[in-house]
């Protein structure tokens, strides 16, 4: 279900998401968001980090695409120097 609300931005360009919206949704206190602007749409969509479990898969396929690379500690050794080294 769909809920509409209106609110006002503050002159300290702060908003309020309506309660109805927040408990709707399950936001809290402390929710971060990216906020994304284009000419006079504004969308707020909320972030949170992954669960420790879906952190674990991403590790493992990561790992998996690294050896299937070829890629090595020392070539990644070599390019924090290289990168280091031009500031």
């Amino acid at each position: 279900m769909t809920t509409f609300a209106t609110t006002r931005m503050s002159s300290k360009g702060q908003g309020v998401i309506p309660e109805e919206i927040r408990d709707q949704l399950g936001l809290q206190a402390g929710t971060q968001f990216v906020v994304v602007g284009d000419r006079d749409v504004v969308i707020l969509k909320a972030i949170s980090p992954p669960s420790m479990g879906a952190f674990n898969d991403l590790i493992s396929q990561v790992r998996k695409q690294v050896r299937k690379s070829g890629l090595r500690k020392s070539d990644v050794d070599a390019a924090i120097k290289r990168v280091r080294g031009l500031k």
